[in-house]
C-alpha cells in the first residue's frame, strides 16, 4: 500500500499543443517529465527545483514530428535518463523498454505498452490509474497514421486490444489535445470517440483516417532529424 500520493502536473506547449506531463514520488522526490518540449525546459527545471524533485527520467512517448524533445538537453542538465519504445530505433537513448516493461519511481511502477500506428515505435505509459497515450488515443480523436511508419490497422489494434482492455476508469492523458480538453477516461473513449468507439470496425476506420487528407506537420523536417538523436540538433 503507498503511504503517499503520487505528484503530478499537466503542463501545455502552445506552440505545437502538446502537453508535457511531470510525474514524482513524494518520498524519494524522483521525478519523471513525458514529451518534454525544447522551448519549455526552463519552465521545466524551474518547477523541478520550485518542488525539491529530481529528475530521473525523461520519457518520449515517440519520435515527434511537429516539436524538438527536451531530453537531450535535460540529460545533460539533470543526468537523468532518456526512455523510449525499444522499436523506436532511437541509438542515443539510454533505456530501450520492451512492451510491459516496467520502470519506477521511488514506489510507484511505470509501465510501458507499446502502441504502434501513428509510429511503430509509439508507447503509451501507465502509472497507477492513468495512461499516457501520446498521439495514439487522442480525446475523442486518434493520432494520424499517415507518415512515419503509420499503419492504421496496428493503430486500431493497440487502441482496441490494449488501451481499450484497461479498466474504464483509467484516466486517458493525450500527448495533444487541439479542442480544449485536458483529460478523458477509458469509458468515455470507448463510448464517444467517433473514429474508433466501440462497435467501429477496423476497416471503417482504416477508411476513414485514409479520407483524412491532412497537412503535413510545418516542423517534420527539423523535429523528426532532432529528435531521432533525443532532441539534438546541428545548432546544439
Amino acid at each position: 500500500m503507498k503511504t503517499q500520493k503520487l505528484i503530478f502536473k499537466q503542463l501545455f506547449d502552445k506552440e505545437s499543443s502538446t502537453y508535457t506531463y511531470l510525474l514524482a514520488d513524494p518520498q524519494t522526490k524522483e521525478a519523471v517529465l513525458i514529451d518534454p518540449v525544447k522551448e519549455n525546459i526552463n519552465r521545466d527545471l524551474k518547477l523541478l527545483k520550485e518542488l525539491d524533485l529530481k529528475l530521473k527520467y525523461i520519457m518520449d512517448t515517440h519520435v515527434h514530428a511537429d516539436h524538438i524533445t527536451a531530453s537531450n538537453e535535460l540529460r545533460d542538465k539533470t543526468d537523468a535518463q532518456t526512455v523510449l519504445n525499444v522499436d523506436a530505433n532511437v541509438t542515443c537513448n539510454n533505456i530501450g523498454l520492451n512492451d510491459y516493461e516496467k520502470l519506477f519511481l521511488g514506489e510507484f511502477e511505470i509501465t510501458g505498452i507499446k502502441t504502434p500506428g501513428h509510429t511503430d515505435g509509439c508507447m503509451s505509459y501507465l502509472v497507477e490509474d492513468k495512461i499516457f497515450t501520446g498521439d495514439s488515443l487522442l480525446i475523442r480523436g486518434t493520432g494520424r497514421t499517415d507518415f512515419q511508419q503509420g499503419n492504421s490497422k496496428e493503430m486500431f489494434n493497440s487502441i482496441q486490444k490494449k488501451i481499450f482492455n484497461l479498466p474504464d476508469e483509467t484516466m486517458v492523458y493525450p500527448g495533444h489535445d487541439y479542442n480544449g480538453h485536458t483529460v478523458s477516461t477509458v469509458g468515455e473513449e470507448k463510448n464517444y470517440n467517433p473514429r474508433i468507439k466501440s462497435g467501429i470496425t477496423e476497416e471503417e476506420y482504416v477508411q476513414t483516417m485514409k479520407d483524412l487528407k491532412l497537412a503535413e506537420p510545418k516542423h517534420i523536417h527539423t523535429a523528426v532529424p532532432a529528435n531521432l538523436n533525443c532532441g539534438k540538433t546541428q545548432k546544439s
